[in-house]
């Protein structure tokens, strides 16, 4: 027992040094778990053979992962993903393995060897990929939901490839009975094995008719019934039971464990646990991947890799290589443009975890000698391990490309002046630029987004492509002659830099300024701009009031509601404000303003409690319509007549 929970230390502390470390220098958290493997394992040998044990275990956090992903899917929009997930999905798998294949019979391999590798190298790390797309805040670009695509036809795919791929078998392997297949014993409880492949057939939809059917009509009384006991650890248990359970089920008919919870994910999406599932399931996946990556780093074999330095590199890099042509090729048909193009070929170039899996599977049907199973494993672990610097050399490389690439076009020439200037015209912009348009004010709207402005064009608004925040394009639209200048961009420093050279060099133009919170409100403030409003404080007070109509509050005490906050918001601003400036230690939010803040927080609780029961206050909120309102309207015009 001492021993497990020494390893378990190792593990722990390795991950709680490396991935922090890692994330503070920008290289992710995957990388950092992989750094974390390599240093205990190949670099101190703290870790041994445990390794690969431990690696089973640790996988099911890529089936964990997989529920999660069905959670945020609904059944309509995995449908509507089925053009990519063949098109895509199809093409990259065909492709790869032809290549791949081709390769290796070229280096003279028998067509057994050469395809089982070329299927094992068409798949790529679900692992890796989508955790680091989602810590970038990538999964919902183009390139990240056809990566996603093609992942996901990758993991259907490995059902007819473990039903392919025994059949492969090298008799001469077979014959000898060979050593390496026959030490590690198929240790699966595949109950549709030797069926007749109807029957196998029928195994396999009725499996997936039970999870489907089941999932949706039986998984919500469950959670009812678990819910009203209202013990958290049972609901967690629940949900960890669902998922281990349909691992089992999809195991012991032969299908993927991750299919199988992906799909019950899809079920469940529209479910009203949904939430509550993601919330205890999360950190289990977390903890499962972080330990799988863990084990790949360790797992990679330093003496082999140090007896074949050239040959190792040389097959990984030509993997890659192979696999990143035929996904550029693939973008290029599907017209997935610019960064994005870019994404889909880095982000997939990689071999898979599902790969160390074909390699254990192909090694016990005799289809691979152990001499290429040890090679090709290295290979995997050595790809999965370079992902990480794709991205790097995609966030580093690619994205400033592109946007270098935006800045090379000329600026436009300003040819009108206007009383108002608008620096930045993306939602709050155009919202302010329109309700001046409508008053016939006359404005010039800036932005240094191309994509932006062409959109605003195409809208028939007139906005010229420029950087604001530079003098000379302030100069050349009349900034110095206009009354207004309105920078409504989202840029936190820029603004605050305008907001400054504005002050200075047209002291006499009024400055209203966009801000993206209260401190940075203050900091506009301090800067000189005339009038600061933060981007969501009107919205915000505006969907609490509509929150509390829906909640059949009346009208009246509503807008009552609304105006006595504010008040108290405006009254207590500067107070805020001042404190905020004073802190000669430059810790604005120091403990003074933290008690100054809570106070405000008091008053306006105090203040709308108080307006609640007042009943002789003056202050109205809502002022009902004259006398005789209702009878000069139009019949389909009175209260309670709906507007068709």
């Amino acid at each position: 027992m001492t021993g497990y929970f020494l390893y378990a230390f190792i593990y722990l502390i390795a991950a709680v040094i490396a991935v922090p470390i890692a994330k503070r220098l920008g290289l992710g958290s995957v990388l950092g778990y992989l750094i974390a493997g390599l240093i205990i394992g190949p670099v101190f040998g703290l870790v041994g053979d445990e390794t690969v044990a431990i690696q089973h275990f640790a996988e099911f956090g890529v089936v964990m992962m997989l529920f999660l992903v069905g959670l945020e899917l609904e059944p309509r929009s995995l449908w509507a993903m089925k053009a990519k997930l063949m098109g895509l999905g199809g093409l990259q798998l065909t492709l790869t393995t032809a290549l791949i294949t081709g390769v290796a019979l070229f280096l003279e391999q028998p067509f057994g060897i050469a395809l089982t590798i070329g299927l094992i190298f068409a798949l790529s790390s679900t692992a890796i990929v989508l955790q680091t797309l989602q810590e970038k805040g990538l999964q919902r670009t183009q390139g990240g939901k056809s990566a996603f695509s093609v992942l996901l036809f990758q993991d259907i795919a490995v059902i007819p490839m473990l039903a392919l791929i025994p059949l492969l078998a090298i008799p001469e392997l077979v014959a000898t009975g060979s050593e390496h297949g026959a030490a590690e014993a198929h240790d699966s409880f595949n109950l549709a094995e030797g069926l007749a492949p109807w029957a196998y057939g029928l195994v396999i939809i009725s499996s997936i008719a039970f999870l489907t059917i089941g999932g949706h009509y039986l998984s919500r009384p469950l959670f009812k019934f678990v819910a009203a006991s209202g013990l958290r650890e049972i609901f967690t248990a629940t949900a960890l039971m669902l998922i281990i359970g349909i691992a089992a089920l999809m195991g012991l008919v032969g299908l993927s464990p991750a299919l199988g919870a992906f799909l019950a994910g899809v079920v469940l999406a529209n479910s009203e646990f949904r939430h509550e599932l993601e919330a205890n399931i999360e950190p289990f996946k977390g903890l499962l991947l972080g330990l799988f990556f863990i084990t790949v780093g360790a797992g990679i074999n330093f003496s082999l890799l140090s007896e074949n330095p050239m040959l190792i590199a040389g097959l990984t890099l030509a993997v890659m290589l192979v696999k990143a042509v035929v996904l550029f090729v693939i973008a290029l048909i599907f017209r997935i443009k610019g960064k994005n193009k870019w994404l889909f070929t880095l982000s997939l170039a990689q071999a898979g975890e599902f790969g160390f899996v074909l390699l254990s599977f192909a090694s016990q049907n005799y289809v691979l000698p152990s001499d290429i199973i040890s090679v090709l494993s290295l290979v995997v672990a050595i790809s999965m391990f370079l992902t990480p610097g794709l991205f790097i050399l995609f966030d580093k490389a690619i994205i400033p490309h592109y946007k270098n690439a935006k800045s090379q076009r000329d600026e436009d020439v300003i040819d009108e002046k206007g009383s108002v200037v608008i620096a930045g015209i993306g939602r709050f912009g155009q919202i302010v630029n329109r309700l001046l348009v409508a008053n016939d004010v006359k404005t010039v709207v800036l932005d240094i987004r191309s994509e932006q402005i062409d959109l605003f064009r195409r809208f028939g608004n007139k906005a010229y492509f420029g950087d604001a925040s530079k003098p000379d394009i302030l100069h050349t639209a009349g900034a110095q002659e206009a009354s207004l200048l309105v920078i409504a961009i989202d840029d936190r420093d820029t603004a605050a830099e305008m907001v400054k050279y504005a002050k200075h060099a047209f002291p006499n133009v009024k400055v209203l300024a966009r801000a993206f919170d209260r401190g940075h409100g203050y900091r506009l403030r301090q800067l000189g701009a005339d009038f600061v409003v933060s981007e969501t404080y009107h919205s915000a007070l505006e969907m609490g009031a509509e929150a509390l109509r829906s909640l059949n509050i009346h009208p009246f005490h509503v807008e009552r509601q609304k105006m006595a906050y504010k008040n108290i918001e405006s009254q207590q601003n500067d107070v805020l404000y001042h404190a905020w400036v004073d802190d000669a230690s430059g810790e604005r939010i120091d403990n003074n303003y933290l008690k100054l803040f809570s106070e405000l927080e008091s008053l306006i609780e105090d203040a709308l409690k108080a307006d609640l029961h007042d009943k002789h206050s003056k202050m109205r909120g809502w002022t009902p319509p004259p006398k005789g309102y209702a009878e000069k309207l139009a019949p389909d015009e009175k209260p309670g007549k709906t507007s068709k």
